[in-house]
């Protein structure tokens, strides 16, 4: 079943032209409007913005990083505004403009405090997988979103002429970015190794997209193997240890530093395959394939490819900032992003498309490897602090457990229960507040509802205010203190305010883009206010950003 989002205003900016004569094009000569012919959004999943200078002397001089750097506009100091730090909250709005407090994208799973119920944030049950038989894996939609973004607009401003598609290893990764008005999303699924979409968009894959499937790349790329990109030495000069404790190993027990035999997961496992560089190598061919089956960049309008590279954020989740792996995969990438930088140039054409590269957030290092250096960090588990919290509650209020959901040190107390039993909410609340603050770990706890009061540095408490969404947010926030990160005893997490979790990189590229730098703060949501001014349509219909004006010709 495919939904329209409909604009909660009646009027928008449609580039059109006046008249049923007049064409659209990408000059509007009658107009004198011109735009490029391409936008393509990249979002590189959980990249610090360190990362591009931290390995800038490894980066090729025709891989993607440079040039970005060389000849585009990087905005060095570019912050995520809310909390939490997560995937599906930074797709959100970097394409919307605004903060999960307006977009509605509270996390990358919330209670819904309405429908008393655990949410995945494109959850749909009245929509259908297209292209596999694992239903689950394509029962999603934009439907969670509340407001426009920067994608619907454009295709609002061309009257729906522009095309608009969405491409990421993860579901969310596709589906937010492409918007409500989108004509297709294409997202993994790691039981068959095809992309798979919904009955939202269509009831059939493409043909071009069935012939992608139909060529298994996931199993070419197993046959590579994961062997070192560089010589052993840089590894050694630029990371850690090769082997730790403290690593994940997605590739089992003894598969423990590099390099990884891959070829045995061919045909049987292709779920691995997004934990490794060729994920991002897989996504490029995707990308290639997207523009050509269906003529991006060729028509009279701007056309939108949003594309986020998820195998970052695996590698990261399991080996950490500082480890070989990620190291390789960055270098990677940066070959992978300068082909597709050289594919735009010969399909739609040199300074005829424009790109910018961000992050839905970044990452800390890895407690164990600070530790080990002499830095303060440590881990603590949702799920310990919901059962500590649980515990308590029943000691404390004659056995009732009052703790619903806890989720990015998010913690949503049962009303119902406690209206039943005759309790005072705001008791409650100082109750947990008060045990939470004898915790080693918490700097402070802040009544959400209630944030702007809370004695917290002034960029601290509007981070949670952005981030707070009465229907699916929870009523307390504990703030850890700096180091202090949500995880076990292997690899990383994130979602904290600190700037190991919120500082992402933001470099802008090719048509309309200037070359140079800013040091000036910017924020996530700059970036599609920014891109509507590029365009010249409409901003989103959430949007609280403002246009970075130093990155416009």
């Amino acid at each position: 079943m495919r939904r329209t989002f409909l604009a909660p205003f009646a009027t928008l900016l449609i580039i059109a032209g006046i008249g049923n004569a007049q064409k659209i094009t990408n000059q509007a000569p009658a107009r004198g409007i011109a735009r490029p012919k391409l936008v393509v959004g990249i979002v590189v999943d959980q990249m610090r913005w360190d990362y591009l200078y931290r390995f800038y002397d490894l980066y090729k001089a025709g891989g993607g990083f440079k040039r970005l750097l060389g000849e585009g506009f990087s905005c060095d100091n570019t912050f995520v505004p809310y909390l939490p730090t997560v995937t599906a909250c930074g797709h959100a709005c970097i394409y919307t403009g605004t903060t999960p407090a307006i977009n509605g994208i509270t996390g990358n799973n919330w209670w819904d405090n309405n429908l008393q119920r655990s949410v995945y944030c494109t959850d749909d049950k009245n929509v259908s997988t297209v292209g596999s038989n694992n239903e689950s894996a394509g029962q999603m939609s934009p439907a969670n979103v509340l407001t426009t973004t920067i994608t619907d607009e454009l295709r609002l401003a061309s009257n729906f002429h522009s095309k608009v598609w969405g491409i990421s290893i993860k579901d969310r990764g596709a589906i937010i970015p492409a918007g409500h008005a989108a004509n297709g999303a294409f997202w993994y699924d790691s039981k068959t190794g095809n992309f798979i979409t919904s009955t939202y968009y269509s009831k059939s894959l493409p043909v071009w997209m069935q012939q992608f499937n139909q060529r298994k790349l996931v199993d070419s790329f197993y046959e590579k193997n994961w062997t070192l990109a560089l010589d052993k030495s840089v590894y050694e000069q630029y990371c850690d240890s090769d082997e730790n404790s403290y690593e994940a190993r997605p590739f089992g027990d003894n598969a423990r530093q590099m390099p990884y035999t891959l070829q045995s997961y061919k045909g049987k496992d292709y779920g691995k395959i997004a934990g490794t560089p060729f994920g991002n190598d897989l996504l490029l061919e995707l990308a290639k394939a997207t523009i050509a089956g269906e003529q991006m960049g060729k028509g009279n309008n701007t056309d939108f490819l949003a594309v986020s590279f998820s195998s970052t954020d695996y590698v990261g989740h399991a080996f950490g900032t500082h480890s070989w792996e990620l190291l390789d995969t960055y270098v990677r990438l940066d070959e992978t992003l300068g082909k597709l930088f050289s594919y735009l140039d010969k399909t739609v054409g040199k300074d005829q498309y424009t790109v910018f590269l961000s992050a839905d957030h970044a990452a800390p290092h890895i407690p164990a490897f600070l530790q080990k250096n002499r830095l303060l960090s440590a881990s603590w588990d949702d799920g310990e602090i919901k059962k500590d919290l649980t515990d308590f509650s029943k000691q404390q209020f004659n056995g009732l457990n009052l703790v619903r959901f806890v989720t990015e040190y998010d913690v949503y107390l049962d009303h119902s229960l406690m209206d039943s039993a005759k309790l005072d909410a705001s008791n409650v609340k100082k109750a947990f507040i008060q045990y939470l603050l004898k915790k080693d770990q918490v700097y402070q706890v802040v009544d959400k509802p209630h944030a702007a009061t809370a004695t917290v540095p002034a960029k601290l408490r509007e981070m949670i205010i952005n981030g707070y969404n009465p229907q699916r947010s929870g009523d307390l926030q504990i703030i850890g203190k700096p180091g202090i990160m949500d995880g076990g005893k292997t690899g990383l997490s994130h979602g904290v305010w600190n700037a190991y979790d919120a500082h992402i990189p933001l470099v802008w590229y090719g048509w309309g883009i200037k070359k140079g730098s800013t040091s000036r703060e910017t924020y996530m949501t700059d970036i599609a206010v920014t891109l509507a001014a590029l365009l010249h349509i409409q901003i989103p219909s959430g949007s609280i950003g403002k246009s970075i004006e130093e990155v416009i010709k």
